[in-house]
């Protein structure tokens, strides 16, 4: 059963549409932004500075593939 990150609600799976509707607000999502959304509003366990040190690595990691 999935459940809508919005409100809570039920959510329902239309197969014509290939989207999910919640039964109480009306929220439309495709599973890949469904996930995305969760993914979002998960809670963070990482320190401050671990945060910072992945914020980092990402940076240098762009910026590297950006002089290829």
């Amino acid at each position: 059963m999935n459940y809508c990150p919005a409100c809570g609600g039920e959510l329902k799976y239309i197969s014509a549409t290939r989207r999910y509707v919640c039964k109480s607000c009306g929220l439309s999502l495709t599973s890949q932004e469904l996930t995305e959304l969760r993914q979002k509003l998960r809670p963070s366990f990482e320190s401050e500075e671990e945060q910072r040190q992945k914020a980092r690595k990402d940076y240098l990691k762009w910026w590297l593939g950006k002089k290829k």
